[in-house]
């Protein structure tokens, strides 16, 4: 009977062995499925030039539905994408391109009280886009970069571009030279507006540019306001609004907005924000629907306020 009793006791450790080594070697091939998909990692420093790292994709984010064709979610404390969709294709941006007329302008150092005045060479030649602006309006540089910035407003981006030095052509070879010291390696400009389909990136790329972009405070500023009035032609004063209407919208803790869309694009929008006290940058991009973007943005707000696992990884969607 001893015997027997033996007997069945070591059965029961090799079974057991048995299985955990099974474990062990499921983990291992999850661990290899994950390094395989991995995705964007910061440097340590937030808002750092982020650089290519294998993160371990563990969750997969099947209760987040996004409308958008491409999107990502990077949480700038873990170092981490939450969520990503198509984030490696090369697409137009629109006027997700003015973050970085705004950061070359601004690297510039040029006086912001500086007069910009609009003039004919400031009108869209690339394709009909709605203006408020008016030739012979004088703004500062501020103002013009706030409405560019707030408003997207085209013939603001212009006029900043023709006051670059050198104009408008060495503005966009300096942000051509930016993009590639911030390593976005899949990123051209061709215009300081976003209106030529050719300016490209991808939502890898931007997440880089949003990253930057969050360390200048007057882009900070511009990019959160939710409206700004100027002295138009004849005294009468313009009011402008911000595109993005989530800055209006106490729930929302935005520290970056930014707007886009022409027909080659989409609905494109990038945010850096606080939801539920984790810092996000938020890229979405190819949207169709009126409010398909914000409506994908609040989505990903309660997605976010409803986990109970910060810091976790999140696979594709």
């Amino acid at each position: 009977m001893k015997n027997i009793l033996w007997v069945l006791v070591l059965l029961g450790h090799a079974v057991a062995a048995q299985s955990a080594n099974a474990e062990v070697y499921r983990n291992h091939l999850v661990l290899d499925e994950a390094l395989m998909t991995s995705k964007l990692h910061f440097t340590p420093k937030s808002y750092a030039t982020p650089r290519l790292h294998l993160t371990p994709r563990l969750h997969k984010a099947s209760s987040l539905k996004l409308q958008s064709h491409i999107a990502l979610i990077f949480d700038v404390q873990t170092q981490l994408p939450l969520y990503n969709k198509n984030t490696e294709m090369v697409v137009p941006i629109a006027s997700i391109t003015k973050l970085m007329t705004a950061m070359v302008m601004l690297d510039a150092h040029l006086p912001m009280d500086e007069a910009v005045n609009v003039t004919e060479d400031d009108l869209n030649k690339i394709r009909r886009a709605k203006s408020k602006l008016r030739v012979g309006m004088t703004l500062t540089r501020g103002e013009m970069l706030k409405l560019a910035l707030m408003a997207s407003e085209n013939r603001a981006a212009l006029a900043l571009a023709r006051s670059y030095p050198g104009g408008a052509e060495a503005m966009v070879a300096a942000m051509n030279a930016k993009a590639r010291v911030l390593g976005m390696q899949d990123t051209r400009f061709f215009d300081p507006t976003g209106l030529d389909s050719d300016n490209v990136s991808t939502a890898q790329d931007l997440v880089k540019m949003v990253a930057a972009a969050r360390n200048y405070a007057l882009i900070h500023q511009y990019t959160t306001s939710t409206s700004h009035s100027v002295e138009g032609l004849k005294g009468r004063t313009m009011r402008f609004s911000n595109t993005n209407p989530l800055v209006r919208n106490a729930s929302w803790d935005i520290g970056l907005s930014k707007t886009g869309y022409i027909s080659e694009a989409g609905l494109c929008l990038v945010m850096e924000a606080n939801i539920n006290q984790r810092p996000v940058i938020i890229v979405l991009l190819d949207s169709w629907g009126k409010r398909t973007r914000v409506g994908d943005a609040n989505r990903i707000k309660r997605w976010m306020e409803s986990a109970n696992t910060p810091g976790q990884t999140v696979g594709r969607g």
